[in-house]
């Protein structure tokens, strides 16, 4: 529940620190508070013009905002929740976060530049559920969703990094988490994205991973946005994904593959399929024949990625001859293929990582 209007004392830091964020409304929301709070719905096209393309940092930067409303929002909202612990630049230019939410928790978010666009990658999660063996997302387990704006908040803490000649182009949502196990949250945060009264990013250039839940990747469908569905796919059979990704043993690869279908067929868009290589596992030519056979008939992408080396996990990745045999034996195969290319390698590049670090840094300060 938002603090009462009757409320106008400036709150002290204990109390700021519990007051909503401001990005966890959507806009007909923050448009309704508005209103009863004697001010025009337009007010709120103002407020969200200042945070998604004005990049301010505080509620005062909003000068064409009265100041008696300027002081209503600080009563009643926060812009940000989260601290930036650390800060990472790759040679190539990536840039990678690692925040702190407002409970202590950690999530990681990622900029990558390429020339004619700039990708931000954002989390949902606090850890992750779905095991998958090789990641660093989820060897700490699931500790809680983020809500609409702590997902909202990794794109504008990125976008505030970056210079004033530049714009963040693209969205995949592919950081710590299973993005379609929060779908009440990630849905909102996409319109805003998406809206031209938020970041005006098109559906086109918004891409959601997930490993394969077959009912949600229906939701989403149904949603009908053209968003890019990207299904971390990783095996081409149901024994050898089982190892890989442990949720699959409750769901199967063929419910995936309706699931999958039945979004190209309602939103129009090709599928996107996530292969990660793991050196003497899933990269041999008899797995990519196969992986061709599943796919082959279908409108859909294969996206191989060589798996970053994360100590924890014990999993390599293969070599690029390896990479290119798996490539072609696809490609031959009649299936749309590319290699995903490797950024941020000479920083915490693996998803979690950085994440996962932070922990262990925060095990060994206890243990002292």
């Amino acid at each position: 529940m938002l603090p009462s209007e009757n409320d106008v004392t400036q709150p002290s830091s204990i109390e700021a620190c519990s007051l909503p964020l401001i990005t966890d409304l959507t806009r007909d929301q923050l448009a309704q508070w508005c209103i009863e709070h004697d001010s025009s719905s337009y007010r709120a096209d103002q407020i969200r013009r200042w945070i998604f393309t004005k990049r301010v940092n505080d509620f005062d930067a909003m000068h064409d905002i009265s100041k008696k409303f300027r002081d209503l929002l600080k009563e009643n909202f926060r812009l940000f929740s989260t601290t930036i612990v650390k800060h990472q630049t790759s040679k190539d230019r990536t840039e990678k976060l690692l925040l702190e939410l407002h409970d202590g928790h950690h999530v990681e978010c990622v900029l990558m530049r390429e020339p004619k666009r700039n990708t931000v990658c954002i989390s949902t999660q606090v850890g992750c559920a779905m095991g998958c063996v090789f990641c660093a997302s989820g060897l700490l387990g699931l500790t809680r969703n983020l809500t609409m704006g702590e997902i909202l908040e990794q794109i504008l803490r990125l976008d505030r990094v970056i210079g004033e000649d530049e714009r963040i182009s693209n969205i995949v949502v592919m950081g710590i988490g299973e993005p379609l196990a929060n779908l009440p949250a990630l849905i909102p945060a996409l319109d805003t994205l998406n809206h031209k009264g938020g970041m005006g990013i098109g559906a086109r250039k918004i891409t959601v991973s997930t490993v394969g839940l077959p009912a949600k990747i229906r939701e989403l469908a149904d949603v009908n946005k053209s968003y890019i569905l990207a299904v971390s796919l990783h095996a081409p059979n149901d024994k050898l994904r089982d190892q890989i990704v442990p949720t699959n043993n409750k769901i199967g690869i063929q419910k995936i593959m309706d699931a999958t279908d039945y979004y190209y067929v309602t939103t129009g868009r090709r599928v996107t399929f996530e292969y990660i290589l793991l050196a003497g596992v899933n990269d041999s030519p008899a797995h990519a024949h196969e992986l061709a056979g599943l796919l082959k008939h279908r409108n859909a992408h294969v996206n191989l990625i060589p798996a970053n080396g994360v100590e924890e996990t014990g999993y390599q990745s293969p070599t690029t001859a390896d990479v290119d045999r798996f490539f072609m034996t696809l490609a031959k195969g009649g299936v749309n293929v590319t290699v995903r290319k490797r950024k941020g390698d000479d920083i915490d590049a693996a998803c979690g990582q950085l994440r996962l670090n932070r922990e262990k840094e925060k095990d060994l300060v206890q243990v002292q």
